[in-house]
């Protein structure tokens, strides 16, 4: 437990629109926290909600002094991180969203392995924790490498330094040194702000014993929705700094670019038909077994929905990428479909 004197010692920023069935457990849960409450103060940044979580906010604030409500007239994360940011009186700041359960540590944990890492933004793996039958294969397909490509952030075990993290935590002189979100980002906004860390020499810290379990989507049309963001953003932000994607980030593209050509070409010869057998032969081989691995693991009863999640996966972020392939180094700026799709969802 730090000590009381040390008043506001952490900011915690929460972007959020729309989250009357979970705003009101979320801020339960932060003043329930293994620290003193008087040492925070929690800041939510409401993108002008229509569906009750205004009159859920104003009547907490009544209840607990800590928390104020703030603003985000732009509707998106990043805007909404930056005006919490930007009100925020505590020197630590940590980012905490309504969509996730925490563990009852996880605010004194973040504050614990800043200090002893050292290091400037510092969280735990994201994991997922699915609601009804298609969320739960969605969770299941979020954890596993075919899934995320492998990628640390999602290994509930690994420790150590990390490209990105989920969520974050980091000490407020960090962005008077490097600057905030970047608000043309409606999605991707974290892997931009910790590659900008990294280039300017910051170090990014996973640690296991910061908990929390992320909701994710619990239909494909949803799924597919955010992928295709992901996507779509990543490409903006592999374009603004000039570098080159990770394997991960084309291989989807790639697919989908090797699965139109085959198809449109199969008709007319026998090499892009054997081609495109092939291809699918051994996509759907892998997605099988992937499945099969996964369904063994989390519950057979998941194993059926299993295959489809994994395509929608990756065939929506494929598409999404593709797309912002076309729309920033073809046509220079991103699109109105693409801004109509993603401005919705605040998660």
């Amino acid at each position: 437990m730090c000590d009381k004197s040390d008043a506001l010692k952490a900011s915690i920023i929460i972007p959020c629109r729309n989250e009357s069935g979970y705003i009101e457990k979320c801020l339960r849960s932060i003043f329930r926290q293994q620290i003193d409450p008087s040492q925070l103060e929690v800041i939510v940044a409401d993108g002008m909600s229509d569906d009750g979580t205004r009159q859920i906010l104003a009547r907490l604030a009544g209840e607990y002094q800590n928390l104020r409500v703030i603003d985000n007239p732009d509707r998106i994360v990043s805007s909404g991180l930056n005006a919490a940011i930007r009100a925020a009186k505590g020197q630590i700041i940590i980012r905490m969203d309504a969509h996730s359960q925490y563990a009852p540590d996880y605010i004194k944990q973040c504050l614990l392995v800043l200090e002893e890492t050292r290091a400037d933004n510092v969280g735990g793996p994201w994991i997922a924790r699915g609601d009804g039958y298609i969320g739960l294969a969605i969770a299941a397909a979020f954890q596993s490498s075919l899934g995320v490509g492998g990628a640390r952030g999602h290994n509930p075990k690994y420790e150590g330094e990390i490209d990105t993290v989920y969520l974050g935590c980091w000490r407020r002189e960090l962005f008077d040194r490097i600057g905030f979100f970047d608000e043309e980002l409606i999605r991707n906004q974290d892997d931009e702000f910790n590659l900008r860390l990294a280039r300017y020499g910051g170090r990014i810290w996973q640690s296991p014993r910061i908990r929390s379990w992320y909701r994710p989507r619990a239909s494909l049309r949803d799924l597919f929705r955010q992928y295709f963001q992901y996507g779509y953003w990543k490409v903006r932000v592999i374009q603004k700094h000039r570098l080159p994607a990770s394997i991960r980030h084309l291989i989807p593209g790639v697919f989908v670019i090797a699965l139109a050509l085959l198809t449109a070409a199969a008709p007319f010869g026998a090499l892009p038909a054997y081609g495109l057998g092939v291809l699918l032969a051994t996509y759907i081989l892998f997605t099988v077994t992937a499945s099969v691995i996964v369904g063994a693991r989390h519950g057979v009863r998941i194993l059926p929905a299993l295959p489809a999640v994994f395509v929608c996966y990756h065939l929506s972020y494929g598409l999404g990428f593709l797309r912002g392939i076309w729309d920033f180094f073809v046509l220079g700026r991103a699109s109105v479909f693409a801004k109509t799709l993603t401005r919705t969802p605040m998660a």
